[in-house]
């Protein structure tokens, strides 16, 4: 039967944040393609109705069912998550360059998208029977770093270094929460900062291309520091309180690229101004901080890494995407969450959201 417990503790916090986002994310992205087509603007809204309430019943779903069982799925969740990326390879669907996508009818799925929280539940199985006070040695890391590297390399190959290098970070921030040993920190340090400059000799030259628009924009204009310069005049021209809802002229003209998915911050900032920009990271910061009192709170050890590396992935792609709509960052395509377009982005997020809630909600079970 159902425990009545799980009702009294459902965490109405976290429900009430995930909606204002997005309701957010709605009204800034009916704007954003209302620079487009007439036709297109039905197509993309519907579908992100479409994708954010299949977005919602997933985050309910994943409540219903004890988030250990996660644990014991793991291996599965993980390998067919990899076999999506492989399909992805060989019959993935051929857009702007890259092979990311997987059609499915009158929409697309992004494997990558799914790959990031399947990543977290096997690292978090994989450490949570590692964890010890004195920390994590050299043998301890192989097999999470044979569990990160299969993916990482299946997503390089189509290209989408942002999510490759996404996965990286997710499994090193989960790595120093867990805890390592002094001397593994150290070293692992050190071959990070050496590999650094190697790694300019394996990118592709689009990828160099976004290195070199990052440090210097105006130096194509008109090409690969486009997207950069566009944003920048979008967020100056909102400043404090911005030109009004759908007033936004670099939205409205089609100055601003990708306005809908990657540059959709701009949107926001262009109409919205400064204010409207802080309320969204104020939630945003909520919801953080909310994630991770749930990982301390938790008594088990796989639900307290779980709660903090689903947090640290919502974490970095705000991060990135904020860096990036602003010429900190290079552009990378990370999408914000519950706000660009995109339903894969909707459903892994929200599917986080289900599993944090699940473990707020049982708490009891391990007093």
């Amino acid at each position: 039967m159902f425990d009545r417990r799980l009702i009294e503790c459902f965490d109405w916090g976290l429900l009430v944040i995930t909606l204002l986002i997005g309701s957010v994310g709605l009204g800034v992205l009916y704007s954003a393609v209302t620079a487009g087509d007439v036709s297109a603007i039905h197509v993309l809204f519907k579908k992100q109705i479409v994708w954010m309430g299949a977005g919602f019943f997933i985050m309910f779903t994943s409540m219903l069912v004890h988030y250990k069982y996660l644990d014991k799925g793991s291996v599965a969740i993980y390998a067919g998550c990899v076999a999506l990326l492989i399909m992805v390879l060989v019959c993935g669907k051929y857009v702007g360059g890259s092979r990311r996508w997987l059609a499915l009818g009158p929409f697309t799925m992004q494997p990558s998208e799914l790959m990031k929280l399947s990543l977290i539940i096997m690292i978090s199985s994989v450490y949570s029977g590692a964890a010890s006070e004195e920390g994590l040695g050299f043998r301890d890391l192989v097999r999470p770093g044979l569990v990160l590297a299969l993916p990482f390399m299946l997503i390089v190959k189509q290209p989408d270094l942002g999510t490759a290098l996404l996965l990286l970070f997710i499994t090193a921030c989960i790595t120093l929460f867990v805890k390592v040993e002094k001397r593994v920190f150290i070293t692992c340090a050190s071959i990070c900062a050496a590999a650094v400059p190697l790694v300019w000799f394996v990118l592709k030259d689009y990828q160099k291309a976004r290195i070199l628009t990052f440090l210097n924009p105006d130096r194509d204009p008109l090409g690969a520091g486009y997207h950069i310069i566009q944003s920048k005049i979008a967020i100056g021209s909102g400043m404090l309180f911005g030109k009004g809802y759908l007033k936004g002229t670099q939205n409205a003209l089609a100055f601003l690229p990708e306005q809908h998915t990657d540059f959709i911050l701009s949107v926001l900032a262009e109409e919205w101004g400064l204010l409207g920009c802080a309320v969204l990271l104020f939630l945003y910061f909520l919801l953080l901080i909310w994630g991770l009192n749930i990982s301390y709170s938790c008594r088990d050890m796989f639900g307290s890494i779980l709660a903090f590396g689903i947090t640290i992935m919502i974490f970095w792609q705000i991060f990135i995407n904020v860096g990036m709509i602003m010429g900190l960052m290079p552009v990378v395509g990370v999408p914000l969450p519950l706000i660009s377009y995109g339903g894969s982005s909707v459903i892994t997020n929200m599917a986080g959201i289900g599993i944090l809630m699940n473990i707020s909600m049982r708490r009891f079970a391990s007093s």
